[in-house]
């Protein structure tokens, strides 16, 4: 979304004639910026075989999956429900990896069924793969290398406490499970956790991958996960990709020559590649003013964007209908959920009138798909803008979603 002579766009489109046109609360994802995230990604890591894998339980809609595949990107899924969308979306299972967290192991027979390569991250589901395919089935393991980076502690994934992978000082154990039963592992898989801006806690969980590729005679996959730091508001540090491109193609490179043989460089990237294209549009309901605050309560909360309330996320906040002014007024942007659920506190916007139109940027991540319909509302319509047209992506729910499951039971 761009500020284009006093209006916001994407791609040439007033903003407001978008929320205009399929109404509020909305998600709205912008397609060129999804595309420029990835050609960042693939001109990072230029000199080595990347594949880039969307780590796609930061945006599910299949829409988006297939703009994912158009541009050669392919899927990591974490459930059987992730890959039916995969393959709705015109993948085939051979371009899915499925990378599990405690599951029963049906799940993982779902996955081989079709193709799909599974990362094991537990020593029992490894031994339970073993005796049940020993070598016929290639698969990839899921190492814990005790390093802790992230954004958040809820969004740290390979430190000592974590339930992810298998922890790296049980290494003996999973080389006698591999061979023991003659497992064919062709990858190796670690994802440190996500908002990690410094190169060196990459480096640091890469050695400890790389390290241990040396055991593995018929490894040709490095996954090094993602978790790259996206920019939440003007002036945020982000993951230096240039940088970290030619750190770890160096270190990678080495490593392809010293066991001799070509690998791939595998990564996941979820919020990397979504987070900055979407935006959630909301309609301020009411202006209410206390004796020390202004209150601007929207037409969503929670259950549309957990974000703030799960991770104290900072999504910076946009008065779509007022875009310029010299005046700036502190408000505190609340949701209509009954509970405390404040998208942001002590915030400078535009003046805000009622039904004015507000932006929540950096909203393309972890927004529609943890949403829910607490309190019994609706979850939003997503519209995707593609080649300068706005396309309705998914229809806003209605009360027959709400019902269709239920059962009223004769009393």
């Amino acid at each position: 979304m761009q500020l284009v002579n006093d209006r916001y766009e994407i791609q040439g489109i007033p903003v407001l004639d978008i929320a205009q046109q399929f109404g509020t609360p909305l998600y709205v994802y912008d397609a060129d910026k999804i595309v420029d995230k990835i050609n960042q990604l693939r001109n990072a890591f230029s000199s080595v075989d990347l594949k880039i894998k969307f780590a796609c339980k930061a945006l599910t809609n299949v829409s988006i999956l297939k703009l994912m595949r158009q541009n050669g990107v392919e899927l990591d899924v974490v459930s059987p429900q992730e890959l039916e969308l995969g393959l709705h979306a015109g993948y085939e299972g051979s371009q899915i990896t499925f990378t599990p967290s405690g599951v029963s192991f049906d799940e993982i027979e779902t996955a081989v069924a079709v193709g799909s390569i599974i990362n094991l991250d537990n020593l029992i589901v490894l031994e339970k793969f073993g005796q049940r395919f020993g070598g016929t089935v290639p698969c990839m393991i899921r190492i814990k290398p005790n390093v802790a980076a992230g954004g958040n502690a809820k969004i740290m994934t390979a430190h000592e406490g974590s339930k992810f992978g298998i922890d790296i000082r049980q290494r003996e154990d999973i080389l006698r499970i591999v061979n023991q039963y003659g497992i064919n592992v062709v990858g190796l898989h670690q994802h440190t956790g996500s908002d990690i801006k410094e190169a060196n806690a990459f480096v640091r969980a890469a050695d400890v991958i790389f390290n241990f590729a040396k055991d593995f005679p018929n490894l040709q996959i490095i996954d090094l996960g993602g978790g790259f730091k996206v920019a939440y508001k003007e002036g945020d540090p982000t993951t230096d990709m240039p940088a970290l491109g030619a750190q770890l193609s160096e270190a990678f490179l080495a490593l392809s020559e010293q066991l001799g043989r070509k690998l791939q460089l595998w990564f996941e990237p979820g919020k990397f590649l979504v987070s900055e294209s979407g935006i959630l549009l909301v309609n301020a309901n009411v202006v209410k003013s206390t004796p020390n605050r202004t209150f601007v309560g929207v037409n969503s909360g929670l259950n549309h964007l957990i974000r703030p309330m799960m991770y104290d996320a900072y999504h910076h906040i946009v008065n779509v209908s007022n875009p310029v002014s010299d005046q700036l007024k502190t408000y505190d942007v609340v949701g209509y959920i009954c509970e405390t659920d404040t998208f942001a506190t002590d915030r400078q916007l535009t003046e805000v009138h009622e039904n004015d139109t507000l932006a929540l940027l950096n909203a393309g991540a972890y927004g529609f798909t943890m949403s829910s319909q607490y309190n019994s509302r609706f979850r939003p319509a997503e519209v995707l803008v593609y080649q300068g047209e706005a396309h309705i992506i998914r229809q806003r729910e209605t009360m027959e979603d709400i019902l269709k499951n239920q059962v009223l039971l004769e009393l």
